[in-house]
């Protein structure tokens, strides 16, 4: 089952009570307080880990707790810290919490994408004084202590949004599932009736030269998607991340649409739902060709397709016809989104360096 929004409550756990004490000691008749102060409760985290692929795992444990501070004790002993807790999430999540001054609404307040990333979601509560700290000129004996500060408990909703470089998109039942199969080691569900695709599915394409890049095949789009027509409106932001879109067109006649068409309503559809869709590197495979019944459909749309000064090729993602020469097609695009990516983290991280955020040996990769 694949998961990709739900919601959790995570809480941080509450400081330990400061400790009430006075040191007893033979001969030593007042040896004052010593009431040690209470340990900090356990903080909560999101971590971004690489070996999740969704939030599946969410849905059957929702509420995720750290461990509460310790008390403090006598001879000026500080209550043990309560342990912080750690939760996975799968690379591409995006945390939100409920705006507090919109109902209704939420505020992302991180977005996991680098492995190991992580992110403070719920601070662990402060300990509290023990009556060695309230010990004054005027007050040799306190017995004032202070309790443990409670923790935060928040509810975060967890959005995932899969990170890849190439993304398949097209009406249903075009051949997307039969490209990422040819092209991959991926093994998604292949029929002939739409909506086989259900969830969306990513493989590893590796070309010559050690050269590799993922790409994810997501279910197909309908005319009103981003509104939510159909099934693969609640995938758009699947591809809303990916460094190049390829339209995968059937031209074969068999589903009885037009191509063109097909390609304008997709287009549509992607800038509806995001206005920089449009913006990304794309092209335009005609798939099929082996079941071509008129010549015209692959021409139309080729001439379509240069209008649009978008790169065209022919394929047949069942029999393998112009699938090597579509993956390098996209490799230089998605060559250019990693050195741009690159370029990004760079300067952000010698930005973090300039404000004294990190060290100059702590830079991120």
């Amino acid at each position: 089952m694949f998961v990709d929004d739900i919601e959790i409550v995570v809480e941080s756990g509450a400081g330990g009570a400061g400790c009430l004490s006075f040191r007893r000691e033979k001969f030593v008749p007042r040896g004052g307080p010593d009431g040690g102060n209470g340990g900090p409760g356990g903080s909560v985290y999101l971590v971004c880990d690489p070996h999740r692929n969704t939030l599946l795992h969410f849905r059957y444990n929702p509420e995720h707790r750290a461990e509460r501070g310790r008390g403090g004790e006598g001879v000026l002993r500080t209550g043990r810290a309560g342990k912080s807790l750690e939760v996975p999430v799968p690379p591409g999540t995006t945390v939100a919490i409920a705006d507090p001054e919109l109902p209704g609404e939420w505020l992302t307040i991180a977005d996991l994408r680098v492995p190991g990333q992580k992110v403070l979601v719920a601070k662990g509560g402060r300990g509290g004084l023990g009556n060695a700290m309230f010990v004054s000129s005027t007050n040799r004996a306190p017995r004032k202590v202070q309790p443990g500060e409670p923790g935060e408990e928040k509810t975060l909703r967890l959005t995932l949004k899969l990170l890849a470089d190439v993304g398949l998109v097209g009406f249903p039942n075009a051949g997307k599932s039969t490209l990422i199969a040819r092209s991959s080691a991926a093994r998604p569900k292949i029929a002939d009736y739409p909506f086989t695709t259900l969830t969306p599915n990513l493989g590893v394409v590796s070309l010559s030269g050690e050269r590799t890049f993922v790409i994810a095949d997501v279910p197909g789009l309908i005319e009103g998607a981003h509104a939510g027509h159909g099934l693969g409106h609640q995938f758009l932001r699947h591809v809303e991340r990916t460094a190049v879109l390829v339209h995968v067109v059937d031209v074969s006649g068999a589903s009885g649409r037009d191509p063109v068409e097909d390609l304008d309503i997709v287009r549509k559809e992607l800038g509806l739902f995001a206005a920089s869709m449009l913006e990304k590197p794309q092209l335009v495979a005609a798939n099929k060709i082996d079941a071509l019944d008129d010549p015209d459909r692959l021409e139309r749309l080729r001439v379509r397709a240069a209008e649009l000064q978008l790169p065209f090729l022919a394929i047949s993602a069942a029999a393998g016809t112009g699938v090597p020469a579509l993956l390098d097609a996209v490799w230089p695009d998605v060559a250019a989104a990693r050195a741009a990516e690159a370029e990004r983290l760079a300067a952000e991280a010698e930005a973090d360096v300039a404000a004294g955020l990190v060290d100059g040996d702590d830079r991120r990769a």
